[in-house]
């Protein structure tokens, strides 16, 4: 009953939708520093007769829109911060801050968030339950969702089902991407220190080296992927950085890398530590060194929910139709989000942002990172009615 009135509500709020982007893509703010952003988030809600409630988390915002009727809630989560970029899109709304742009589309999340809240605001008394809003700091780095779920956001109204997207670049603006399971990879991330004898270059047979032990080490690990994981199965060892040596003819005592391991399943997952410590240790110990190894375990994978799934397809295909509907490749790349689907059920969207004819084509991080601004309504409506949608199924669900 909600989709005609949601859908066309999206569609009357688009210039407010496109001047609150704006104002937010033109004023970045770094990981728990969002306290500009912050604000003016809070002061939209508070005008929208929601209680609000600042500085969660340092610097997130929770907002509860009360419907007319009791019932459960649900939530929506948009997170706010941007990236220390130096932005060369060329648009004229760029960031006003030297070094900083919001370059993986945090703006786009916000304003979507906005809209569904305005879009809820207005239907509030056909309502059964609450919907809570979420935004949520330092994404980027991957502490925001930890810090708010330790602060309870998830409670006092509990929540039963929680929404979000995320802008994709490669799927066409007018298109939403969604699947069932997973979407997002886990993120863990590796600390290796090998410790040799130092001593110089030229007679490597009188110390031990741990740069030769650091290139072997690297190499043996690639096939955890290729002999121990499932070919039917996706995981990523990748180093990014390694550090060893202070001049070219010296062998030094130690080398540290540090590396990311990317996987979908969880028992994958589990088995990378031990993997990667019996490769690590016995390739170190081949070459007469030692070797320390912290694997660190951050976020897991974003897993969408069967049923939080369904009703994001329904409203999907209610609000764009189905041609609108892109069944995605599940990214390596990782996302929060997974933090609040560990806790409750939840359905991740890609909302697309593509489109070639005005350069909207480069990925997340990019300096030249553009979104079409057409889908902030697309978006705005997808939360909305798949937060209904998450109402009625919980209000059944209780009952």
């Amino acid at each position: 009953m909600w989709s005609p009135a949601i859908k066309q509500l999206s569609h009357q709020i688009f210039e407010e939708l496109q001047h609150l982007y704006r104002d937010f893509h033109r004023h970045p703010e770094l990981s728990f520093k969002e306290k500009d952003t912050s604000e003016k988030i809070a002061a939209y809600m508070e005008n929208l007769g929601c209680t609000v409630q600042k500085n969660v988390a340092g610097t997130g915002v929770v907002a509860l829109l009360m419907g007319a009727k009791k019932g459960p809630t649900v939530a929506i989560r948009a997170d706010i911060d941007a990236l220390p970029v130096e932005e060369k899109s060329g648009l004229p709304y760029k960031s006003i801050y030297e070094g900083l742009m919001h370059a993986c589309g945090h703006d786009v999340h916000i304003t979507c968030a906005l809209g569904a809240a305005k879009i809820l605001a207005s239907l509030k008394n056909d309502l059964q339950g609450s919907v809570k809003f979420i935004f949520q700091p330092a994404e980027e780095i991957n502490a925001g969702a930890k810090a708010m779920v330790e602060e309870g956001v998830l409670e006092n109204p509990h929540v039963s089902m929680i929404f979000g997207l995320h802008n994709h670049p490669e799927i066409p603006v007018g298109k939403v991407a969604l699947k069932e399971g997973p979407l997002m990879a886990s993120v863990d991330t590796t600390f290796v220190t090998i410790k040799g004898r130092g001593g110089h270059g030229a007679f490597p047979h009188k110390d031990i080296d741990p740069i030769v032990a650091a290139a072997s080490i690297i190499m043996n690990l690639q096939t955890i992927v290729s002999r121990n994981v499932d070919p039917q199965h996706s995981a990523v060892v990748s180093f990014g950085t390694i550090h060893g040596g202070t001049a070219n003819n010296v062998i030094p005592d130690e080398v540290k890398l540090t590396g990311t391991v990317r996987t979908f399943d969880p028992h994958i997952r589990e088995s990378m530590e031990p993997w990667m410590r019996r490769v690590i240790e016995h390739a170190a110990a081949s070459l007469g060194c030692t070797a320390d190894f912290y694997y660190r375990q951050d976020l897991p994978a974003v897993m969408n929910h069967p049923e939080a799934a369904a009703l994001g397809m329904r409203a999907i295909e209610e609000i764009i139709g189905k041609e609108g509907i892109v069944i995605p490749v599940p990214s390596m790349g990782g996302e929060d989000f997974a933090i609040f689907q560990e806790k409750v059920p939840g359905c991740f969207f890609w909302l697309g942002v593509g489109n070639p004819d005005i350069d909207a084509i480069h990925p997340w991080h990019s300096p030249r990172f553009k979104a079409d601004e057409g889908a902030l309504s697309i978006g705005a409506g997808v939360l909305a009615l798949s937060a209904c949608r998450g109402l009625l199924h919980c209000q059944r669900a209780d009952s």
